[in-house]
C-alpha cells in the first residue's frame, strides 16, 4: 500500500513557513526543512488533510489553498508515497489574539511544533536549506510560479531521479 500524504507551502510577504524536523524519534525526516503536512486518514480528501495538518502544526486557518499536483516519491529504503502538493498565501490564525496581531501587523508568532521548529524563510533563501533533492526540484517549480507541478521522484538511499 503507497501512503497518501500531503504538503502545504505557505507564503507570506515574501517568506515560506517551513518545518525544520528535529523532535520525533526515528523520523527519516530529521535534520531536513520540509513545507508544512502529512499523512491522510481513512475517509478523508486530501484537501481535508492539507487544510487539518496545516492547523495542527502552525495554528493558522487555511481560507483557500491552491492544488499544484501530485508528486510520486519511490523508493529503496523509505515507504513509497504519493504526496498531494499545495500553495496558500490566504490564511489566518485560528487564535483570536495572535489573529488581532496579524491583522494589525501582517505578522504571525509561531507556535511550538512537536515535530520540529517553525521559521518563515525568505524565498530567497530556501534552496540553501538542508532538505531532500526532490523537495528542492518541486519547490524551485512552485517559486518559478508553475501552476501545475507532475513528477516522479526516484530515491536510492538519498540520490534522487527525476521522473516527468
Amino acid at each position: 500500500m503507497i501512503k497518501r500524504t500531503t504538503l502545504c507551502y505557505i507564503e507570506n510577504n515574501g517568506s515560506y513557513l517551513m518545518l525544520y524536523r528535529n523532535r520525533k524519534p526515528d523520523d527519516p525526516n530529521e535534520g531536513k526543512w520540509l513545507g508544512i503536512g502529512g499523512k491522510i486518514k481513512e475517509n478523508e480528501t486530501p484537501e481535508e488533510c492539507n487544510v487539518r495538518e496545516v492547523l495542527e502544526e502552525t495554528g493558522l486557518k487555511l481560507r483557500s489553498a491552491h492544488f499544484c499536483g501530485v508528486i510520486r516519491f519511490r523508493a529503496d529504503m523509505y515507504e513509497d508515497e504519493d504526496m498531494y502538493l499545495f500553495t496558500s498565501d490566504d490564511f489566518e490564525p485560528q487564535k483570536e489574539d495572535a489573529r488581532d496581531h496579524f491583522r494589525k501587523t501582517g505578522e504571525y508568532p509561531l507556535p511550538e511544533c512537536s515535530e520540529g521548529e517553525l521559521a518563515w524563510i525568505p524565498a530567497e533563501k530556501l534552496a540553501e536549506l538542508p532538505m531532500w533533492e526532490g523537495d528542492k526540484a518541486f519547490l524551485g517549480r512552485i517559486l518559478e510560479g508553475q501552476p501545475h507541478i507532475s513528477m516522479t521522484l526516484s530515491y536510492t538511499g538519498e540520490k534522487c531521479t527525476i521522473i516527468e
